[in-house]
């Protein structure tokens, strides 16, 4: 038996490396080469690159020139084992030409980004949006793994930046099959741009377990519409999973491109289609979730936002429909087993119905049409709206099987009227037939454990739409539905505590 099991990994060895792959090492001296960049001059597909810590950082803006393939494997760019290389932007020189960062993929497939420090473009000229690392053209197959982006800077008002950007910008070819995973992104000053974007004819990707924070705009965007793509059908961020993400400390106000606006999201889809948004945290951003379309006549639709925790942002929980009458809409769209808790963190109840510049909870913005809100567990602090809708604007939204608190003085403004009562919201909005208001007994909702108590009445009494809908896992990985039952919020009681 050893002998046959020996026999089948030499043929496993054999017939799969006959691509001859390399390994060559990048280090200040004992390396094959000093730079990161003279490297990848010579790499080829299967190949993998390990980069060695130096005394200073590498001073380099890299590009790949060419691609892996499907046969022989990416091209890999990875730190060494244990070791940590940065690429710093000191001397960061753009050029004129698009894209413009510190590490660029440009139409190039098959290869991975691994294990790096990517910090330090620090720019003022509004002719240039700079990025840590950019994904831009048509291609696929790339995974972007473990790397910390931050101290990424634009300066100027009428300009931008990216921490990480994916651009679809080809007409026909779209960005497809990324992953990206386990990255940091942080202290980022973005101007009209965001930490984290994909945009434009981009399809089938992941976003999961990345860490993006303090920085001053909007932590993740998935867009459409904005013609990245100059094919308009393609030009929407589409069929994507967002999962196992964090955002926290997302605020636009000192930002050059808003002055004293709260608006940037943890959360954002802006014109994209057709994504799974869940099992994420976000706290203390401007607002927490938001799936909208910031183009007139444009839509957001097909958008799956369950299982994710969100607490204590300053203006929103969550939000969906455009943020004012000359904005696009929000369809299909179901919010569905999140928990948000005590959002609207500092009291925003300035300014008009009309403009929406308040906070709330749960806001209905304009132009929303069959969605569904279901499942939810919504626990609002004292005297602060819990849910929102005064545009007059949608038709068909059904709100149901949520259960509502309030830690005193409740109040729901639905079209015209603000109601301080449950089942006076009820009659009013004519939504909410089998939504409940009541503490939701939480474990310690003081320390954010957010699991349910054994008495909760947030326990099987939740809808289930389809499996599909509510996923196959909670908040917590615990499973979803049991006994053909399904609790409201986030996380599903386990008889654990």
């Amino acid at each position: 038996m050893k002998i046959i099991l020996k026999i089948f990994l030499i043929y496993l060895f054999i017939y799969t490396n006959v691509s001859y792959s390399k390994n060559i090492v990048v280090a200040e001296s004992g390396g094959h080469y000093n730079k990161i960049q003279s490297a990848l001059d010579v790499a080829v597909a299967g190949d993998t690159i390990f980069v060695k810590e130096k005394n200073e950082p590498y001073f380099e803006q890299i590009y790949f020139p060419r691609s892996g393939n499907e046969n022989d494997g990416h091209i890999v760019l990875i730190n060494y084992p244990n070791e940590h290389p940065i690429i710093d932007g000191k001397n960061f020189n753009p050029g004129i030409e698009r894209p413009q960062g510190l590490v660029i993929i440009n139409s190039k497939s098959y290869i991975k980004v691994i294990g790096f420090e990517i910090r330090n473009i620090i720019d003022c000229n509004p002719k240039i949006l700079p990025s840590g690392i950019w994904l831009y053209g048509g291609l696929k197959n790339i995974e972007i793994l473990n790397n910390i982006i931050h101290t990424i800077q634009q300066t100027v008002t009428r300009s931008g930046a990216h921490g990480l950007a994916v651009y679809g910008t080809h007409a026909t070819i779209p960005i497809s099959d990324i992953l990206i995973d386990g990255n940091e992104i942080y202290n980022c000053k973005l101007g009209a741009s965001e930490s984290l974007v994909i945009n434009g004819n981009v399809e089938n990707f992941i976003v999961s377990n990345n860490r993006v924070h303090d920085n001053n705009n909007i932590a993740f965007d998935f867009i459409g519409h904005e013609r990245v793509c100059p094919t308009p059908e393609l030009d929407q961020a589409r069929n994507g999973l967002v999962f196992g993400n964090i955002a926290y400390n997302i605020d636009s106000r000192g930002n050059q491109a808003y002055g004293d606006e709260a608006n940037a999201d943890g959360f954002y889809v802006d014109g994209g289609r057709d994504l799974i948004i869940e099992r994420n945290l976000v706290y203390n951003c401007n607002i927490g979730i938001e799936i909208a379309s910031e183009h007139g006549g444009k839509s957001t639709s097909g958008i799956i936002v369950r299982n994710n925790v969100v607490r204590e942002n300053i203006v929103l929980g969550i939000a969906f429909g455009g943020y004012d009458a000359k904005r696009g809409s929000t369809e299909n769209c179901i919010i569905v087993n999140n928990t948000l808790y005590k959002n609207n963190s500092e009291n925003f109840n300035y300014g008009s119905a009309e403009n929406f510049s308040f906070g709330a909870e749960i806001l209905v913005q304009y132009y929303c049409t069959n969605n569904i809100v279901s499942n939810n567990i919504i626990y609002s602090k004292s005297n602060s709206p819990i849910i929102a809708n005064n545009s007059n604007t949608g038709a068909d939204n059904l709100f149901t099987n949520n259960i509502y608190y309030c830690e005193a003085n409740p109040k729901w403004s639905w079209g015209s009227e603000t109601y301080s009562n449950f089942e006076s919201y009820k009659t009013g909005s004519g939504q909410e037939e089998k939504s409940i208001y009541a503490d939701p007994m939480f474990v310690d909702h003081i320390n954010y454990d957010f699991e349910l108590k054994s008495n909760s009445p947030a326990i099987d009494n939740g809808k289930i739409i389809e499996t599909s809908i509510h996923g196959d896992t909670d908040y917590s990985k615990n499973e979803r539905i049991t006994n053909n039952k399904i609790d409201m919020g986030a996380i599903e009681y386990n008889n654990v505590k």
